[in-house]
């Protein structure tokens, strides 16, 4: 009976603890059930669905093409450049004095020789004056000292007189000389200033505005000039180039090959003046690895202006005959230069290329594709190889977007054109009747 009672004691305390772990297991086995289930909804959202067969095709790309071709494309090195006068000259007084009178216009172009200002000359014109007088006396003076070495020498002849007196009219003769010389010096300082009242052009070229008025008391040490004169015609550009293009520059230059050099605006917009390759500097600049290169200019339109920063162009020879490219038809990606050429059936394929020269919005081809290929020039940034692509009208040949439907002019109709109906060609319509107002417009009319 004691037993009975303790295993019934027993059981009825393990009886819920079994319970508990049958609870924690079914939880748990509904936990994994759910979490399951989750796994199998990501994986059927996420995972690519196996398509069967071909499958839907893409729609085609349109893209915009152009044709491989033969031409000419221009070597041409750019550099930055600064207009350069050959002559720039500050006109300066050399003498002290008033300047009277000017004889130019502010802007004027003036040439070499031309009067450009006047100094008052009356104090070395009676500079000159004095030194004439000068002259004339001190001439006077050395004929009598020759006229009495003469004397001098007969009389020391016959012993009437001494050798010493002779030799010091000798010695006397030479000081009027000397003097002679002094004052023939002074007269041709005085007629050099003179000159110097008179002030001239130097070179040909354009005046600046008037830094000094008549009536001002000039200085040769003035710092203040007369005027600035700039020659214009001819007129040089100095530019830059890489010191790696410096090589095939002098091989052309040193041929005596004319490298033509054209002048663009600061903006690279309009083309302001040609010339020619004048001279090439003799070192490399070590602070920006460029050579200094100096073109000369007509300037006959005078647009190139002092000091103006232009983009120099210079052309350094013509390729004839080159295979050539749109510039914008190249593409740059891991294999290098390529384009995507458009095969008969409308698909695309990568092509890579090895390229040249570049000339404005063309570029030379040397390998990769020919002259004929189609290629990609808009919309290469959606396509990748093997795609599917439609021409755009207006970016394909001509014919591509050609109206060939019924309606079309003369010419350009193919040969299974329908027809215009007789009824609805224009040419052969009667006089137009007026329009009979619709039912809307009568209920308007009062």
């Amino acid at each position: 009976m004691d037993e009975l009672v303790a295993r019934t004691k027993t059981e009825a305390a393990t009886a819920p603890l079994e319970k508990g772990h049958e609870k924690n297991r079914f939880s748990s086995l509904i936990y994994l059930l759910i979490l399951l289930l989750v796994v199998l909804g990501a994986w059927w959202l996420l995972a690519p669905p196996k398509l069967s067969g071909k499958g839907p095709e893409q729609a085609p790309q349109q893209v915009g093409a152009a044709k491989i071709g033969k031409g000419d494309v221009r070597d041409v090195l750019t550099g930055l450049g600064t207009v350069t006068p050959l002559a720039t000259v500050t006109v300066q007084t050399q003498i002290s004095g008033q300047l009277i009178a000017v004889g130019f216009k502010e802007g004027q172009i003036v040439q070499k020789g031309d009067f450009l200002a006047q100094i008052d000359p009356r104090p070395y014109q009676a500079a000159l004056d004095q030194a004439q007088g000068t002259l004339v006396h001190d001439k006077g003076l050395l004929n009598q000292a020759e006229s009495d070495l003469k004397r001098y020498e007969i009389l020391s002849k016959k012993n009437y007189t001494s050798v010493q007196q002779t030799v010091d009219q000798q010695f006397l003769v030479e000081q009027d000389k000397g003097t002679v010389m002094v004052d023939e010096a002074a007269i041709e300082t005085a007629k050099l200033n003179l000159i110097y009242c008179h002030i001239v052009a130097p070179v040909t070229g354009r005046v600046g505005l008037r830094l000094v008025d008549p009536g001002n008391y000039l200085q040769p040490t003035n710092t203040t000039a007369l005027v600035v004169l700039t020659q214009l015609q001819p007129i040089s550009v100095v530019f830059v180039l890489p010191e790696d293009d410096i090589q095939s520059v002098w091989k052309e230059f040193r041929g005596g090959k004319t490298l033509s050099v054209a002048a663009y605006n600061r903006v690279d917009a309009n083309q302001i003046g040609i010339g020619a390759l004048e001279s090439v500097d003799n070192e490399v600049d070590t602070s920006t690895g460029t050579v200094k290169l100096r073109a000369l200019f007509p300037n006959t339109n005078e647009l190139l202006f002092p000091n103006q920063f232009v983009n120099a162009r210079l052309l350094l020879r013509t390729l004839q005959g080159v295979t050539v490219a749109p510039l914008a038809a190249i593409q740059n990606g891991a294999p290098g230069a390529f384009v995507y050429v458009i095969k008969p059936d409308n698909t695309v394929a990568v092509q890579v290329v090895t390229t040249g020269v570049t000339d404005g919005n063309q570029i030379q081809i040397l390998s990769g594709v020919k002259a004929g290929d189609t290629v990609v020039v808009d919309g290469a940034d959606r396509l990748r190889d093997g795609a599917k692509v439609q021409i755009a009208p207006d970016q394909a040949d001509p014919a591509a977007g050609m109206n060939d439907g019924p309606g079309a002019p003369p010419g350009q109709q193919p040969n299974n054109a329908l027809p215009i109906p007789k009824s609805e060609r224009l040419e052969e319509r009667g006089p137009k009747s007026p329009a009979k107002p619709s039912p809307t417009e009568r209920s308007d009319v009062r």
